[in-house]
């Protein structure tokens, strides 16, 4: 599956990478070639496609010993001493829109650090991937509240040039079925697109509901993509 429809789609084959690279530099930590988010930010980590046994070394003694290694999509493969834990199949979707659509949501509000806590309950009762106390600084984060109590959320994940990954799309199940994800989708991509970026997104194949959700609002498949995660020795 692939469907390029433009330029500058090269930095989304290492999307980890090319944010900890660029953007998100200031929230990771390097080691050569290596590299990878501050724990308390985000689990990903990035070497390159071409990656020697040097580079493993790096990452691993950046994460330390016995440590998740969280590769997302990279496509090199650890030495032998590295333990697998998960793989889960998955696709890279793109917004296929150029332009914002300019409609305001008043019921959409922007989540700030005080939110925190009842973003990290919410997560914990959807379970969207990982979240952790310091990820709402890697972009926007936008929520729908029901009586005052925070019920949905989405947000602004990986940061390669040009492009923006919306993330940690969750609805309590007991408020399921009333376009919430679809509003915060919509109006996430607006934001994006509004300032010259175009959107992106990651979801587990498995997740029928999810695709056929950011289809119809738009994102077109790019390319099937293994999520992968290991243990260090």
């Amino acid at each position: 599956m692939t469907n390029d429809g433009g330029d500058g789609l090269a930095v989304l084959d290492d999307p980890v990478g090319e944010s900890l690279r660029g953007r998100h530099a200031g929230l990771g930590r390097r080691h050569g070639r290596a590299a990878t988010y501050r724990p308390e930010v985000a689990t990903f980590s990035a070497v390159p496609a071409d990656a020697d046994a040097a580079d493993w070394a790096d990452l691993a003694r950046l994460l330390g010993r016995e440590a998740f290694a969280d590769m997302f999509s990279c496509a090199a493969v650890p030495p032998p001493d590295w333990e697998p834990v998960f793989v889960l199949e998955g696709r890279q979707m793109l917004r296929s829109g150029g332009e914002a659509s300019g409609t305001a949501d008043a019921g959409v509000v922007e989540l700030g650090a005080a939110d925190v806590p009842e973003m990290l309950d919410l997560v914990a009762r959807t379970r969207p991937g990982p979240f952790r106390p310091r990820t709402r600084e890697l972009g926007t984060y936008l929520g729908i509240r029901d009586g005052g109590r925070l019920v949905a959320m989405a947000g602004e994940r990986l940061r390669p040039p040009g492009w923006t990954e919306i993330s940690a799309v969750c609805t309590d199940p007991e408020v399921r079925g009333r376009g919430h994800a679809a509003r915060l989708v919509g109006a996430l991509a607006d934001r994006v697109l509004a300032r010259g970026e175009r959107p992106f997104l990651h979801v587990a194949e498995k997740n029928a509901a999810a695709i056929a959700l950011y289809e119809r609002l738009g994102f077109t498949s790019r390319k099937h993509v293994t999520f992968r995660g290991f243990r260090t020795p």
